[in-house]
């Protein structure tokens, strides 16, 4: 066992030991001299770190700052953009997770679209949209892929799972991301002053610890893949202070029930299957490369952007909204001139208010 964990001996003891989160903010407390700035890039983090209350269990000179783990949040402008172009195509049904729903395009949203009588599906999860597209074949259903390696598996294997029954009227539109291109291109912005990364838990269940080593080793920065639970997250806050107090800089895994060094194999080798890595344009990060995921040229039928001609043209972030710095840690919600004034999850300018995952939803909801 690590020696600087020395708090979570039991997997389970995050559920079984009410006070162990009392106990690792007083490591904190004890352990913190200097002003430090970690970043969570996860939204489930994000929204449990405001749900808990963990910022109030913390030391005045930790800080959390939320990064780019909003799948939806990060999904390009032109995409959305082009999700509400094929809603307006004859015989087409949109398949999608209900996030997307309410984020702003240029012109429209799916919801209003939907309002104004195109056909636009909530689904749970994309094998409803495949069933959906088994049940109506005259027509083509297609799915609008979002998320990180967490949800692209289970859309691969959809689509696999299409080829194999020749379903052919199910498409899907690939804009899934990669986070570890993410995370240097965070380390590439000549503004950002980050002491430590709160590693996403979700993510890392499928790509492996060992997929951050190499970024870990180029940046020399503190990083720590961290669970869900208030103590889950709270024992990584600890591991990275400790590293960061005593000079180290290395890749911890707080979240070994559930996280291996190499992953989930059988998920990898179907993501390499149906997927290629593509240089992909992220709300406030600009085009990354090999960070998106495309269909492979085997599964090109099954291809959404091949199978529709549409003029799918670069289109600028709604006016005055921030997201874009919001994502990436440069401002923080209330320093946006709209937050909570024009912008609200009831009314969203952008992404960053609509989505549960969402910094500035955060913020409207836990954070005021």
């Amino acid at each position: 066992m690590n020696p600087h964990q020395g708090a979570i001996m039991d997997p389970l003891t995050p559920y079984r030991d009410p006070g162990l989160s009392a106990r690792l903010a007083a490591r904190i407390r004890a352990a913190s001299r200097r002003k430090i700035r970690l970043m969570e890039v996860c939204g489930t983090h994000t929204v449990s770190i405001f749900r808990s209350g963990i910022r109030s269990l913390l030391p005045e000179t930790v800080s959390l700052i939320s990064g780019p783990g909003c799948p939806v949040c990060v999904t390009d402008q032109r995409d959305i953009d082009a999700f509400v172009a094929l809603s307006g195509v004859e015989d087409v049904i949109i398949a999608t997770f209900g996030d997307l729903m309410r984020v702003p395009g240029s012109r429209s949203s799916l919801l209003r679209e939907r309002a104004a009588g195109r056909d636009i599906r909530v689904v749970y999860s994309p094998l409803d949209a495949l069933a959906l597209a088994r049940e109506t074949p005259s027509r083509r259903v297609v799915f609008l892929g979002v998320g990180f390696e967490t949800t692209a598996p289970a859309i691969a294997a959809a689509i696999s799972l299409a080829r194999t029954e020749g379903i052919g009227n199910f498409l899907v539109y690939s804009a899934h991301k990669c986070v570890p291109p993410a995370l240097c291109a965070l380390m590439e912005l000549p503004e950002m002053a980050l002491d430590g990364f709160l590693l996403p838990g979700h993510v890392s269940v499928i790509i492996g610890a060992g997929a951050y080593r190499a970024f870990v080793d180029r940046y020399r920065i503190p990083a720590v893949i961290a669970g869900f639970e208030p103590a889950d997250i709270l024992q990584a806050i600890h591991l990275l202070v400790t590293q960061i107090e005593s000079g180290r800089a290395a890749l911890e895994n707080a979240y070994p029930r559930v996280v291996s060094e190499t992953g989930n194999p059988k998920a990898l080798r179907l993501l390499a299957e149906v997927f290629k890595p593509v240089d992909v344009p992220w709300r406030g990060l600009g085009i990354l490369p090999a960070s998106g995921l495309k269909l492979r040229d085997a599964y090109e039928a099954w291809d959404a952007e091949k199978a529709f001609d549409i003029d799918f043209q670069e289109t600028p972030a709604p006016s005055g909204c921030a997201c874009g710095d919001i994502l990436t840690g440069r401002r923080l919600p209330p320093a946006c001139p709209r937050f909570g004034r024009g912008c609200t999850p009831e009314h969203p300018v952008g992404p960053c208010m609509v989505s549960t995952e969402g910094t500035c939803a955060a913020y409207y909801r836990y954070g005021r």
